[in-house]
């Protein structure tokens, strides 16, 4: 999203699936469509662009037909390119959480490694520090016309992204 002032976190439960279904019904429209309606998670909502990463639940046809009907601008399926290399900013965002949490497991004590609410707790304050962090989206932002730019240069070959 190109205009959050926010970021909204929606964690999976233990043992829980991400289907299509669960992703339009849950996690679409009870909590990523009225984060983005929400003027206190965004800079101006008729801005708002929701950006997916080609995984199958977001690009499916009928998620397409939700954010249609409820008036979310996206970049759908003929926007991004099929084997994109990873031109959403979100990835990037992903990448940086997991080094840091990995970061923070390694230096726990030996028994502690591998325990769940250990991981949960360096989770959740990654995710805390992160969210005041608006340096890091403004340059993963910038960096987007570079990218944009190296994608139109190699003409459908491969980028270093």
């Amino acid at each position: 999203m190109f205009t959050a002032k926010k970021l909204l976190w929606v964690l999976k439960e233990d043992g829980q699936s991400w289907d299509g279904a669960y992703f339009r019904k849950i996690i679409l429209q009870k909590h990523v469509i009225p984060f983005l309606r929400n003027p206190i998670n965004v800079i101006d909502t008729n801005e708002v662009i929701f950006l997916h990463d080609k995984a199958p639940c977001m690009k499916a046809n009928a998620t397409q037909h939700i954010l249609e009907d409820e008036d979310v601008n996206f970049w759908g399926n003929s926007i991004w390119p099929g084997n994109d290399p990873d031109m959403n900013p979100a990835e990037n965002i992903g990448a940086i959480i997991k080094d840091k949490v990995e970061e923070l497991m390694t230096s726990e004590d030996h028994r502690d490694r591998h325990n769940y609410d250990v991981f949960k707790t360096n989770l959740e304050n990654t995710l805390k520090d992160l969210e005041d962090d608006a340096d890091l989206f403004i340059d993963l932002l910038r960096f987007m016309r570079k990218r944009f730019g190296a994608l139109e240069a190699a003409r459908e070959g491969h980028t270093r992204f």
